[in-house]
């Protein structure tokens, strides 16, 4: 009988002294939680601003691009003149002329096809930007049904999982 009373005295003791401890894993996983939300917060704003800066570099290329592509159609509109016998050809050939015309037609050709890379990888950023916005917010929206339904979890296709 002595032991039964000491088994449940220590029964007692041991429930007493667990729950502090719970608390304190609990307090501990807490703290992990909220910094891993931290450091991924963080990755998610350097990947942001990795995004941001290949865009403003793609903005300039495109506008040096433009800039160059304007200077080549005012040097063909100037050459197809002097082909055409409206302006003074000088000392040119036609030929010459027609050689520098359709290496012109190559240039222009050559920055089209350049501007159309620019063009989607500039797609390609805002479509990553899109996605990781659209990421953020499910984990947002997770966080926020995994503390109001407890065990149930969210399927990528969005249905409730038990």
């Amino acid at each position: 009988r002595n032991q039964a009373t000491d088994y449940s005295t220590s029964s007692s003791d041991e429930d007493f002294e667990s729950k502090p401890s719970l608390t304190h894993k609990a307090k501990r996983a807490l703290r992990k939680r909220r910094k891993l939300e931290k450091e991924t917060k963080q990755l998610i704003k350097q990947e942001e601003l990795k995004r941001l800066h290949k865009a403003q570099a793609i903005q300039r290329q495109l506008e040096e691009l433009e800039e160059r592509q304007r200077t080549l159609e005012i040097f063909g509109v100037e050459l197809e003149r002097e082909l055409r016998g409206e302006a003074d050809s000088g000392t040119k050939d036609e030929n010459q002329m027609l050689h520098e015309w359709f290496e012109l037609v190559m240039e222009k050709n050559k920055l089209m096809r350049y501007e159309s890379e620019l063009l989607i990888i500039a797609q390609e950023l805002e479509l990553e930007d899109h996605q990781s916005r659209l990421e953020q917010k499910l984990r947002e929206k997770m966080a926020i049904d995994g503390k109001s339904e407890g065990t149930e979890c969210c399927s990528p296709q969005g249905q409730t999982v038990p």
